[in-house]
């Protein structure tokens, strides 16, 4: 599966399809994208992927940038093992402009959050 739409509940909580938990057993890491989107990453994706590409030399402003920009409102949290949802933060909506309605697409490793109609 690479693509996905579902709506937010009440509690702006994400529900992740059956056939994609496992991918994120290790934890779920959401951050601002590129654009006015969300990245979503399995915590050991996050770990063995983008920390690595996120240190680099103290004076690389490129670096600096990437990690103003995925630092900036990172939210970790575990998915709800029962019901396989994701708490997604107020401030990361508003960044995204996510009202209810998403759609997910996966972008390699990861996925891309949009609002339905963006």
């Amino acid at each position: 599966m690479d693509y996905f739409e579902r709506k937010l509940d009440e509690k702006h909580r994400l529900t992740i399809p059956t056939e994609l938990r496992a991918e994120f057993a290790s934890g779920v890491v959401l951050t601002r994208g590129f654009g006015n989107y969300l990245h979503m990453y399995p915590q050991n994706v996050w770990d063995e992927q983008v920390e690595p590409a996120l240190k680099g030399s103290i004076l690389d402003e490129v670096i600096a940038d990437l990690n103003v920009k995925f630092r900036t409102g990172k939210a970790a949290a575990e998915l709800d093992q029962k019901q396989g949802r994701v708490s997604i933060e107020q401030h990361l909506l508003e960044y995204a402009k996510i009202d209810r309605t998403i759609t997910a697409t996966r972008a390699g490793m990861y996925w891309r959050i949009v609002a339905k109609d963006a």
